[in-house]
């Protein structure tokens, strides 16, 4: 487990909240009162990447928002099952401790494909669906960047030893470089400061189905089949137009699948979409919510 210096506390300002997954500490926030927000993370990110929107939302609403098993201040065992299965299994884990009842969730990067997974899953206490740049159906492209980190040697070396991924991340997926403050990437990095601490950010890489052979091929497969039932649930798509990974194919899908949602895409935006234009996605947000109560 991480724990958060003291010189981030001004950044991120809240109240850290720990479950017991087995014997792992599993972290998150629980910020508020009101109808719940689930706000989840992808990879290499935290729940450091949602500090602007939760400390917004928080003011009407309860928001949760967990670290992944091996990710922000959650602990990073070693020998731990890395699989898309297990952090919907932990995430359905919080749901059930917490008793959260009519979910809003919000989504970006891996929090796709873990958050789609949960909503399959329990359909009927997931109400409302906001989309930031993810996926949660089979990826028919890997960049190449991505294919390299999987090889085990190389990923080993850039991923773990050089925390080239998570390092890169901070240089690339922001489109708005001085929102990236050193204060910012730092904050970003820190629960990645070693070997070890690494070991989720090169896990969830290693688990991205790239064939049907893939351990979590299945499961994805089951995910995708069962978007159709929330064709008609309140949907709001945000997604950053310069994002080199999730392309505007992958929007596309969404917005196939999704014919009724609210798309707001940003053009000038990156992955880290919430960092780069978080003034103007925050009262989309608030409309959003405002305009389709539960």
């Amino acid at each position: 487990m991480s724990v958060l210096p003291s010189r981030f506390k001004e950044l991120y300002p809240f109240e850290s909240h720990f479950l017991d997954l087995g014997g792992v500490r599993y972290h998150y926030l629980d910020e508020g009162r009101g109808d719940p927000i689930v706000m989840l993370h992808g990879n290499p990110t935290w729940s450091f990447y949602y500090r602007r929107l939760i400390m917004d939302m928080r003011v009407k609403y309860r928001v949760i928002a967990p670290d992944h098993v091996g990710c922000g201040l959650s602990d990073k065992p070693q020998q731990y099952q890395y699989t898309l299965e297990r952090h919907v299994a932990n995430l359905e884990a919080l749901v059930k401790h917490l008793a959260l009842k009519k979910i809003t969730l919000v989504m970006h990067d891996w929090g796709g494909p873990i958050g789609m997974g949960y909503a399959v899953r329990h359909p009927g206490n997931v109400k409302r669906l906001v989309i930031f740049n993810t996926a949660a159906f089979w990826l028919p492209h890997i960049p190449v960047m991505l294919r390299l980190c999987r090889l085990p040697v190389f990923g080993e070396v850039a991923v773990r030893g050089l925390n080239l991924f998570a390092g890169l991340a901070t240089v690339i997926a922001c489109r708005h470089r001085e929102r990236m403050a050193k204060e910012v990437r730092a904050g970003y990095l820190f629960p990645y400061d070693s070997y070890a601490n690494r070991v989720a950010v090169l896990r969830f890489i290693q688990d991205i189905p790239v064939n049907p052979r893939h351990p979590s091929y299945g499961l994805l497969q089951s995910i995708e089949r069962g978007l159709a039932q929330f064709k008609h649930h309140p949907m709001l798509i945000i997604w950053g137009g310069k994002d080199p990974v999730f392309t505007e194919p992958f929007l596309e899908s969404w917005k196939e699948r999704f014919p009724v949602a609210a798309v707001r895409r940003i053009d000038d935006a990156g992955h880290y979409v919430v960092e780069d234009a978080y003034e103007r996605i925050i009262p989309w947000i608030r409309e959003f919510l405002a305009s389709n109560p539960i």
